[in-house]
């Protein structure tokens, strides 16, 4: 029983070890030719772990409930190893599709309101603070119109001139 136990244990350790470090084993092994891809999938630390954590204590479980010998605990882990891993595979590459949209791009600023941080002169660059997918931007702004524009206005972007700045046309309320 002790035996079953310890993997236990030391699955749990390895799953802890595993989300802490996260990638950290992949990245030193990931560089070695025959070993390309072995921590992927099927044999990622968090399956490994999973399966000798569920195969010590499923093990432990029969042992320590049942009058079976060591053979068949061992075989019932092993069955609860396999599943338990196979969960945890599963669960992962759940997780790894889970994409929301694209991600946002310059052009997707167009019609966006702002406010002016730098003085924009009718004639040059200054600078303004957007929300780009929820996130303050700030950026080079050009007056659209060819007039000055106060710091501290609000403005409305009409245009993506590249991905570092936009023309702009302050507010009329």
């Amino acid at each position: 029983m002790t035996v079953f136990l310890g993997l236990g244990v030391a699955g749990l350790v390895l799953l802890v070890l595993a989300l802490v470090f996260d990638g950290v084993l992949e990245g030193l092994f990931g560089g070695a030719g025959f070993l390309d891809g072995l921590f992927d999938g099927l044999l990622s630390l968090p399956v490994v772990a999973g399966f000798v954590s569920m195969l010590g204590f499923g093990g432990a479980l029969v042992l320590g409930t049942t009058g079976l010998g060591a053979g068949p605990a061992t075989a019932v882990g092993a069955g609860s190893g396999v599943a338990a891993g196979w969960l945890t595979w599963r669960l992962s590459r759940a997780l790894m599709r889970d994409q929301d949209g694209a991600a946002p791009r310059g052009d997707d600023l167009v019609g966006t309101a702002g406010s002016v941080v730098t003085a924009i002169p009718a004639d040059g660059y200054g600078e303004v603070l957007l929300r780009l997918a929820g996130q303050p931007v700030k950026l080079a702004a050009r007056s659209a119109g060819a007039t000055a524009v106060a710091r501290g206005s609000e403005i409305w972007v009409e245009e993506s001139l590249s991905p570092t700045s936009v023309a702009v046309r302050p507010v009329q309320r």
